[in-house]
C-alpha cells in the first residue's frame, strides 16, 4: 500500500475506534467538545501496523538512536515502531518514561534500557499519541534531557492544534504530528 492509502486506510481507523464528539475534561485541564482516544487505534492489529508504518516513514531519515516517550501514550506505539525499525534493517530501540518512578526496584524513570545502556549522548525521537499543550511530552523531553540525550524530535500521531508547537518551540525542540485534528472535524 503507498504511503497516502495507508495514511487515508488509518485516518478511517482513527474516526471509526478513536474519535467522538461530546464534552470531555482533557489531561491539560481544558474543556471540549471532541476527543481522540488513541489506545483503540494504536492496539487493533491494522491500526498499530499502520502507525508503525507511518511513523517509521516519517522518522527513518531523523538519524535517531531511540524512540520513546512518556507512558502510557507511548509505550505501545514505541514497541511497534521498534520491531519494524528492525523488520526494516533499521534498528530503532525503545524506551518509556514513567509519570513517577516506582517506589521500589530500581526506581527507574526512564525504562527499557538494560543495564549496560544508557541515553547518554543518544539522539531520542520522543513519541505521544495525542498532543494538546505539550506538557505530557515536555514531561518526558526532560526525563531524557536530564538521561543525557539529545531530543531530536517530537513526534505525535494526533496534534489537537491547542499550543502544543508554542510549547516545543519555547522548549527548543522540532516538532511534528502525523495528522492534525482538523483532519478528523
Amino acid at each position: 500500500m503507498s504511503i497516502s492509502a495507508s495514511r487515508a486506510r488509518l485516518a478511517d481507523i482513527i474516526r471509526k475506534r478513536s474519535f467522538g464528539r461530546g464534552e470531555i475534561t482533557l489531561a491539560s485541564g481544558r474543556k471540549s467538545d471532541f476527543y481522540f482516544n488513541l489506545k483503540p487505534t494504536m492496539l487493533d492489529p491494522e491500526g498499530a501496523a499502520l502507525l508503525a508504518e507511518l511513523s517509521y516513514d516519517a522518522l527513518k531519515d531523523e538519524n535517531v538512536d531511540y524512540i520513546g516517550g512518556l507512558e502510557m501514550g507511548a509505550v505501545p506505539l514505541a514497541g511497534a515502531i521498534a520491531q519494524l525499525s528492525w523488520l526494516k534493517g533499521h534498528p530503532i530501540a525503545a524506551f518509556f518514561v514513567r509519570k513517577k518512578p516506582k517506589d521500589h526496584g530500581a526506581r527507574l524513570s526512564v525504562e527499557g534500557l538494560a543495564k549496560d545502556e544508557s541515553l547518554q549522548g543518544k539522539r531520542v525521537v520522543i513519541v505521544e499519541d495525542v498532543t494538546t499543550t505539550g506538557g505530557s511530552a515536555i514531561k518526558a523531553v526532560e526525563a531524557v534531557r536530564d538521561s543525557g540525550a539529545e531530543v531530536a524530535l517530537v513526534f505525535t500521531m494526533l496534534d489537537r492544534d491547542e499550543g502544543a508547537d508554542a510549547t516545543f518551540r519555547d522548549a527548543g525542540v522540532p516538532f511534528r504530528s502525523l495528522y492534525k485534528a482538523g483532519e478528523f472535524l
